[in-house]
Parts: C-alpha cells; sequence; structure tokens
C-alpha cells in the first residue's frame, strides 16, 4: 500500500465519522418538538448567513444555545437581553454592551457561572452586535475563563471585555492570553483581581510578544511574581501598541526593586505606553529616583501611578525634577507614600515655576503639615494647568483651610475635580471630605445619585409601603 493510499483511506474514515455525527444531529433534531426545532433551525441560518448583527438575531441565538445545551435560559442573560430589546424600540442601537456584572443588586442575585459562560459562547460565537461584555464580580473559573478565550478565539468583533474579581487561576488566564496569539479585535481587558499568579503573568508576557492589536491590560491584585514583571517590562521593549497596563501589588519577596528596575529602563525605550500602574511595588526613593533618571527621555506617558508605595521627601525631590523638564507627564499619583513637608515643598517648586503640563496630582494621605500644604495652595496661584488636585488625609490648620478655601471659592479648584470642600463654624472655616477621590469607580459604582458613570446601569427607586395611621379624636368618649 502507498502513502497516497494510506491518506486515502483517511480521509474516507474522517468523511464517514463526520456523516455519523451529522446523523446524530438529525436524530436529536427530530426528537426535539417543533418549537424548539424552528428555533434551532432559524439560529443555523443567521450564523450561516452572517447577519446576526442586531438585538432580534442575537435573542434568537441566545434561545438556541439553550436548546442546544439542553439547559434552562440563565435568568440574568435572558433579562438583559430583553432589556436591550426594549431599548432598541425607543432607539436604534447599532452595537450592544452586554452588562452581567454580578454586583448590580437590582438586576440580579445570581452569579454568572461557567455553566452560563458556555451558554454566552454558544450566543455569541457569530454574534456581531455585542462589541462589549461585563463580567465583574461573578463566579467564573478556571472553567469559564477556557470557555472565555474560546470565544475571543472564534468571535471578530469583541472589543473590550470585563472579567474583574472572579476565581479563576493560572490556568484560566492562561487560556486567555493564548486567545490574544489569533485575536485582532479586543482593544481592552480587565482581569483585576484573579489570583493568576507567575503562570499566568508569563502567559500574557507571551502574548504580548505577538498580539498588535491590545490596548489595554488590567492584571493588578493578581499575585504576579518578579519573574513574569521582568518578562512583562522586557516585552514592553518592543510593543508599541499596549497603552495602559496595570500590575498592581505584586507578590515580591526581594527588597533590592528589581522589578522596578526593569519596569523604569523599559519606561525609557517604550514610545507607546501612555498609562502605567505600580501601587504597592514596595517601592523606596531608589525605584523613584530610577523613574526620574528615565522619564526625562520619555514623552509618551501621561499617567503613572506610584500610590501605596515607600517614597519618601528624596525620592519625591527627583521627581519634581522631571515635572519641571515639562515631559508629557499629566496625571501623577503619589498617594500613601511619606513625602511630608520638604517632599510636598519639591513638588510646589515645580509647579509654581517651571511646570506646565501636569493637570493632575494626588497626595493623600502623605504625612504632608501645613508648611507643605500652604507651599501646594501658593503653587496653585501661580500654575493655571493644574485643575485636579487630591490632598486629604494629611494635618490641616487654620491656614491651611483658608488657604485651599479661596481656591475653592475663587473656582480655582472645581466642585469635581478635588476630595476637600470647605464649610465655616462659628466663623472659623474647616475642610472636609466629599469625594473617593482618583478612580472613583475602579472597583465599585453607585447605582443612585448623581455619580454614576455612563457604563453602570441606574437603579429604580422602590416605592415604600404607605404606612398611615388613622388619628381619631378621643374627646368625644371621654
Amino acid at each position: 500500500m502507498t502513502i497516497q493510499d494510506g491518506k486515502e483511506i483517511k480521509r474516507r474514515a474522517n468523511n464517514e465519522i463526520e456523516g455519523q455525527q451529522s446523523q446524530k444531529e438529525k436524530d436529536v433534531m427530530t426528537q426535539r418538538n417543533p418549537e424548539q426545532k424552528d428555533m434551532a433551525t432559524g439560529v443555523e441560518l443567521f450564523k450561516e448567513s452572517g447577519t446576526m448583527s442586531d438585538i432580534i438575531s442575537t435573542v434568537l441565538g441566545f434561545e438556541s444555545a439553550c436548546v442546544e445545551l439542553s439547559v434552562s435560559k440563565p435568568t440574568y442573560i435572558e433579562n438583559m437581553l430583553e432589556r436591550e430589546k426594549q431599548n432598541n424600540v425607543l432607539e436604534f442601537q447599532e452595537h450592544m454592551h452586554l452588562y452581567l456584572a454580578g454586583d448590580h443588586p437590582q438586576l440580579t442575585t445570581a452569579r454568572i457561572t461557567d455553566d452560563d459562560c458556555l451558554v454566552l459562547y454558544k450566543t455569541l460565537e457569530a454574534n456581531r452586535y455585542v462589541r462589549s461584555i461585563d463580567l465583574r464580580y461573578n463566579v467564573i473559573t478556571d472553567k469559564g475563563a477556557a470557555i472565555l478565550g474560546t470565544l475571543l478565539e472564534v468571535n471578530k468583533f469583541i472589543e473590550e471585555i470585563n472579567i474583574m474579581c472572579n476565581d479563576f487561576g493560572g490556568p484560566g488566564a492562561v487560556a486567555i492570553a493564548q486567545a490574544l496569539h489569533t485575536n485582532t479585535t479586543l482593544k481592552v481587558l480587565r482581569l483585576n483581581g484573579n489570583k493568576m499568579g507567575n503562570k499566568g503573568g508569563m502567559a500574557f508576557a507571551q502574548a504580548l510578544q505577538i498580539n498588535s492589536t491590545l490596548e489595554s491590560l488590567d492584571i493588578g491584585d493578581a499575585d504576579l511574581t518578579i519573574e513574569c514583571l521582568i518578562a512583562l517590562a522586557t516585552v514592553l521593549r518592543e510593543n508599541r501598541t499596549l497603552k495602559a497596563l496595570n500590575v498592581n501589588r505584586p507578590l515580591l519577596w526581594t527588597v533590592q526593586e528589581e522589578p522596578t528596575d526593569h519596569f523604569t529602563r523599559m519606561i525609557k525605550v517604550n514610545k507607546g505606553l501612555k498609562e502605567l500602574h505600580m501601587q504597592k511595588f514596595n517601592m523606596r526613593d531608589f525605584g523613584a529616583c530610577r523613574f526620574a533618571e528615565n522619564l526625562v527621555h520619555n514623552f509618551t506617558l501621561t499617567y503613572l501611578n506610584l500610590n501605596c508605595n515607600r517614597i519618601t521627601r528624596d525620592g519625591t525631590k527627583e521627581l519634581a525634577k522631571v515635572l519641571k523638564l515639562n515631559t508629557g507627564l499629566k496625571v501623577l499619583d503619589l498617594g500613601y507614600n511619606r513625602l511630608e513637608d520638604d517632599g510636598a515643598i519639591y513638588l510646589a517648586e515645580a509647579l509654581g515655576t517651571y511646570n506646565t503640563t501636569l493637570e493632575c496630582l494626588n497626595i493623600v494621605y502623605n504625612n504632608i503639615g501645613p508648611k507643605g500644604l500652604c507651599a501646594i495652595a501658593d503653587a496653585l496661584s501661580l500654575n493655571s494647568a493644574l485643575t485636579s488636585l487630591y490632598i486629604w488625609g494629611n494635618h490641616f490648620d487654620d491656614a491651611v483651610c483658608q488657604a485651599f478655601s479661596s481656591h475653592l471659592h475663587s473656582e480655582r479648584l472645581q466642585a469635581g475635580a478635588t476630595d476637600i470642600q470647605s464649610y465655616v463654624v462659628d466663623g472659623k472655616v474647616y475642610l472636609c471630605l466629599t469625594g473617593p477621590g482618583m478612580r472613583a469607580h475602579y472597583y465599585y459604582a453607585p447605582i443612585f445619585g448623581d455619580d454614576v458613570p455612563e457604563w453602570q446601569i441606574r437603579g429604580e427607586h422602590i416605592q415604600r409601603a404607605d404606612h398611615k395611621v388613622p388619628i381619631t379624636n378621643r374627646e368625644n368618649e371621654l
């Protein structure tokens, strides 16, 4: 028997297996009731024609997926699709943001599970109407993450997916990272709070070597280790498409700041990254000095988050020198460090005399006294570029309260661009906390009030029962 004959036999065997599978599918179809049969046939036509681009076909695909998997319709998914269907009656929508967050008390009491992820995969694999998915605060494990990874491989229209604060680890993260090898449409990926560890971090470092479309990657609070951090920093030396990276709170067992040093070297040569979050990196003055040395060569980074580290006045002095050079930096977050008065004075000097580019500064909880805060207040009078300032958690006295009260009353500081508000008691001025500060809606967003973000679904005010107590006049009875 020749090799060609062997290939022919193998091909015939494969065709026979496929034929048997097709026959089994037909037998299953004949066992369904007419309604289920019509539903499944309809969605197959949609998939073949590639026209699943509106809410009607999406709902049809969802119903058919439940029939195909022989499961009951997940109530949360069904309700959100029905909500979108009703909204389309009022106003036509070209695309859909599928909101399935598990922390909305009025929309659901049951969270998305791995089985629900399979229903989503069957619904969206050929869908072009849903462009973004919000799955935060659910109970998706490695199995569900692997299903979502497969969805990202086959779907060519999803641009954003948020899976933060679920229950998957390294294997699930690897599955999602491997999907990025072939995916060419996803732009935003948020995995914050999933303990992927070194295995998941290394998988994303490898993916960033291949993927050229992802623009924002959030893998903070994910138990990253020193090995994968160094790998990420090394890969980003060449990557030109990623614009935002979050690597907050890694698990570091070193005091030599090796990961920080690698990221600072990357900043010197990287020309695409605009936003970098490095909270809780155990960064000291050495790391801040290394950032200062390399930031002078970078004019693309606009947002630097060094919150919750151990930077003191010496590191702040070097960062202030960078501000004097008017680099591209627009947002600097130094909250929860150890700047104290001297560090605040260094920043005030740079802001008041040289800097014209910084727009937002966060120095909350830095043990800054009246001397440093008054210097910052004086710098505001000279600097017109700085529009957002957060100073709560420091030491206020009468002079500080009076200085910032004048900026608030003159609208030099707008109400939504600071975390303080002034009030007067017995002729004396005080400052109070007015809001959560920077990145207010990162972990949580309200569903009532004026602070509801655009992506959050507003809650409905529940009408309370009317408890009326009858009032009777007993004077006549007496």
